[in-house]
Parts: C-alpha cells; structure tokens; sequence
C-alpha cells in the first residue's frame, strides 16, 4: 500500500470519525483546505512537522496516522475478542 494513501486516510478517517468537516479542521491545522484535500487524497509528501501538526489537530499519537485497519470497518477497537 502507497504510505501517502495510509496517512491520508487515516487522516481523512479520524477527521469524519471526530464529526470534522475540512475547511474547520484544515484551519485548527494550520494548512488550506485544498492542501488538506490532497492530503486525505494521498497527493502528499508529508514531513515530519506535517504530520506532527495533524496528529496534535487530531488530538491523537502520530503512530495512529501509520495504522492500518481492515476494510471491512474496523474502527481500531478489537471486536473479535470475547
């Protein structure tokens, strides 16, 4: 998997799952909202501070933009255990 697309959509993710809508996100994150959009598009090389800088606008670890979850709807919680 191209690692621009991970980090997009686990930006893109977090962002929607937290009830954020871009152009207020984008702003709290101190980048444009058509830099946002390439970001969750998977457009962008990201550095370092980028994603540092989104991770603290997401109010999460930056080893959470690196996560990979299953399509199938995972939201990161463990469900399959009993």
């Amino acid at each position: 998997m191209d690692i621009r697309k991970l980090v997009g959509g686990n930006v893109a993710r977090l962002r929607k799952g937290k009830g954020l809508k871009q152009e207020p996100f984008s702003d709290a994150a101190g980048i444009t909202q058509s830099y946002l959009s390439q970001i969750e598009n998977g457009h962008v090389n990201l550095t370092l501070l980028g994603l540092h800088e989104l991770a603290q606008a997401l109010q999460v670890e930056p080893a959470e933009l690196f996560r990979r979850y299953e399509e199938a709807g995972d939201q990161g919680e463990d469900s399959s255990s009993s």
